[in-house]
């Protein structure tokens, strides 16, 4: 789970448009939430791997999941943004339960 979310926080810096096109109009700072969304994934996913941040980390990346729902949710609803994705409406939405499960394993892997 750390390597995870270390390698898509990295993305992040190397593929910032890919996350752009998924930022909902209403949030401003587009370019910057990418970066500092990636920055925390970085961050939190390492101190996955440490049993005395451990803890930390996973109510951090439980913080960070409920932080970038709405770009999911903009995703499902937007279609701009699922064809700069190349995903479907069906698939957008199907991703959106994910986040559950990812917070569901953040909260178990945050225990010592």
């Amino acid at each position: 789970m750390a390597a995870a979310y270390i390698f898509v926080g990295i993305r992040h810096f190397l593929d910032p448009d890919f996350f752009l096109a998924i930022m909902p109009n209403y949030l401003p700072y587009h370019l910057e939430a990418v970066y500092v969304s990636g920055g925390f994934e970085i961050l939190l996913g390492g101190m996955m791997l440490f049993e005395k941040s451990r803890w930390l980390g996973g109510w951090g990346l439980i913080a960070l999941l409920i932080a970038v729902f709405p770009a999911n949710l903009y995703l499902a609803q937007n279609i701009a943004a699922q064809e700069a994705l190349n995903i479907s409406q069906t698939a957008a939405i199907g991703r959106l339960p994910f986040q559950v499960l990812f917070i569901g394993l953040a909260y178990w892997h945050s225990k010592p």
